[in-house]
């Protein structure tokens, strides 16, 4: 199994349609950041990813600091990161006074109507909800906004057909319509990213463009599909028919990371989705074994490395000031080898022409410790 399939299989994507929305010319509305409807729509949702399938007339899509899209019908665009966005029939058209989005939310209007009464647009509007830190190598690789069209060679009809068909069934007072919805919005969004990746350039890189390469992707592949296995960067490459020099070289240039420090991030986030996700503690055995690491140590591991992750350990000039000084400080009160007791020798003629010693008295005052450890 490949990489991707490997991902979305342990995510379990959670999604639905909000609303089913028919807009006349001219129009334009406002869409606010996901965060700030989150709660709104999935309560308990760290990630919210929206998206928009346009199914009749066109519009415009403006989003902060990205080029103005133009999506036609049968284009589905996607907002990975849930960015606020701007949805207009055409450019320059102002939004109306901002309706109270919440209160729409919670009613769940099977059809949401607005505009001037010129030439409709409809589309469909919808989200999934996922783990953002198992899905956080798609997210680092996907832009702001993601356009794919479901007509552009005919063999995705049938998804946009499918989704139509859902809504109206949603509609009806026939039980399981929103059940069926919420799972072709999880189909949409994986073809999407299928056809996102097919038309990647050859020369990009990430996470998603690594699926592609023979040698990344059937690394990837057996990292997702065996992260328990003791992997070295030997046995991959073995696995991979390649050498670990080409190995660690393109991975680093497409994940920019190396496969050992990316596969001990995988099972922490596995680890964490476990423990998270289960009745487990940090000692529980299997779930530390299927997670890729041994009972005994991967608690105190995995805990560690999930507080520190966040921090930055880099010394700050405040800390390298503070430790000179310490040194200093000991050096003078503690060690021998202090100033005073240096210049005391060289007086005495004991340290004049041992270049030896005063090697060792040099390296005592760089270090005062090592010489203390050595005693």
């Amino acid at each position: 199994m490949d990489a991707l399939s490997e991902v979305l299989r342990v995510v379990r994507l959670n999604s639905a349609v909000f609303f089913n929305a028919r807009f006349t010319a001219p129009w334009c509305f406002a869409s606010p950041a996901a965060a700030s409807v989150m709660q709104t729509l999935h309560p308990g949702a760290e990630q919210l990813v929206v998206f928009h399938l346009l199914t009749e007339g066109s519009c415009h899509v403006e989003v902060e600091g990205q080029p103005t899209v133009l999506l036609r019908a049968g284009d589905v665009i996607i907002f990975p990161q849930g960015h606020a966005h701007l949805m207009a029939s055409t450019p320059g058209v102002q939004p109306a006074a901002p309706a109270d989005l919440t209160a729409i939310l919670r009613r769940r209007p099977r059809m949401l109507q607005y505009g001037g009464g010129g030439e409709p647009t409809r589309f469909i509007c919808g989200y999934l909800v996922c783990d953002p830190r198992l899905c956080r190598s798609i997210f680092l690789a996907l832009p702001p906004v993601v356009v794919v069209s479901l007509r552009a060679n005919g063999q995705m009809n049938w998804l946009e057909q499918s989704i139509r068909y859902a809504v109206a069934e949603a509609a009806s007072p026939r039980p399981g319509g929103e059940g069926v919805l919420g799972k072709l919005s999880e189909v949409l969004f994986v073809e999407a990213l299928r056809s996102y990746i097919a038309q990647l350039p050859p020369e990009q890189t990430g996470w998603l463009a690594g699926l592609r390469d023979r040698v990344v992707g059937k690394a990837l592949a057996l990292m997702h599909e065996r992260p328990a296995e003791p992997w070295t960067l030997e046995s991959l490459a073995k696995e991979a028919a390649t050498s670990r020099s080409v190995l660690a070289e393109r991975f680093s240039h497409f994940v920019a990371q190396s496969p050992m420090s990316y596969l001990t991030r995988w099972r922490l986030a596995l680890a964490s989705n476990l423990l998270r996700s289960s009745s487990l503690d940090l000692s529980g055995a299997a779930g530390c074994r299927r997670a890729g690491g041994s009972p005994a140590r991967a608690s105190v591991r995995v805990g560690r490395r999930q507080s520190l992750g966040r921090l930055s350990l880099r010394p700050t000039p405040d800390w390298r000031a503070f430790r000179q000084g310490h040194a200093a400080r000991t050096d003078k009160a503690c060690h021998p080898a202090s100033a005073q007791w240096t210049h005391t020798l060289q007086e005495s003629g004991h340290v004049q022409g041992s270049h030896h010693l005063q090697h060792r008295i040099r390296a005592r005052r760089r270090a005062p410790w090592r010489g203390a450890a050595q005693r």
